[in-house]
């Protein structure tokens, strides 16, 4: 669908490259035990992913800081779970899961493969929200740095996706023009509608089983990237 048209492609990192949740789980795994928190991971996790979620939207509207989103998450999961934890405990922990987070480096299922697949064919860029020092620690780590000539973080572009800024931003520092560009994310608002509202093609990686729309095509696994470009 692609194949004559695009000439640079976007993907977003976590949760389409970057198997997020698997290494948010295996990093709390160790932390929780390594600061004496009396709860099992699945009951943790439980309550703990719904709640980032959350915080990471508030966050993407500018409604949180950056300190009060890796406090809050924390603080709101315990206190649901009905655990009595110190702030103390907390901030360590909070920066516990920043130090550990990008030791793990779990990719999704064919990831490795698409991009070889991909490279010799397109410009490959990421654009993330996350923060600098994690995400570039992520992309090192897992290995996909020499894949991407371009990564654009929401520190370096002062916004976040959806905002068009960041978008303007990336197709700059690609040096292309939005017709030619296809973003590829897990996100409906952030990355499918902010990339359409900056005039990019789209493509969403279903990453949590979220229902069909009419915004654009949607693919469950990576592989699938192969039918469109």
């Amino acid at each position: 669908m692609f194949k004559n048209i695009v000439t640079d492609v976007f993907f977003d990192l976590d949760h389409t490259l970057w198997d997020f949740e698997k290494n948010s789980a295996l990093t709390f795994e160790k932390i929780l035990v390594t600061h004496d928190v009396p709860v099992s991971l699945e009951d943790f996790l439980e309550v703990y992913v719904p709640n980032n979620l959350v915080f990471w939207r508030l966050f993407r509207e500018e409604k949180i800081s950056k300190t009060a989103l890796r406090y809050q998450r924390l603080k709101t999961t315990f206190d649901t779970l009905g655990l009595e934890v110190s702030d103390a405990v907390i901030n360590s922990l909070s920066d516990a899961y920043i130090a550990n987070l990008a030791t793990y480096n779990h990719l999704f299922p064919n990831a490795i493969a698409i991009l070889d697949y991909l490279k010799p064919k397109y410009n490959l860029h990421i654009i993330t929200n996350g923060f600098q020092e994690v995400q570039n620690k992520k992309i090192r780590n897992s290995n996909i740095a020499p894949y991407f000539h371009q990564v654009i973080n929401s520190e370096m572009a002062g916004v976040k996706k959806p905002n068009p800024i960041i978008f303007n931003l990336a197709l700059e520092m690609a040096n292309v023009p939005a017709e030619k560009a296809l973003m590829i994310g897990d996100s409906l608002e952030a990355d499918i509608l902010g990339a359409q509202a900056a005039g990019l093609n789209a493509l969403h990686f279903n990453a949590h089983n979220e229902q069909k729309h009419e915004y654009c095509d949607m693919i469950t696994d990576l592989s699938e990237i192969k039918l469109y470009l």
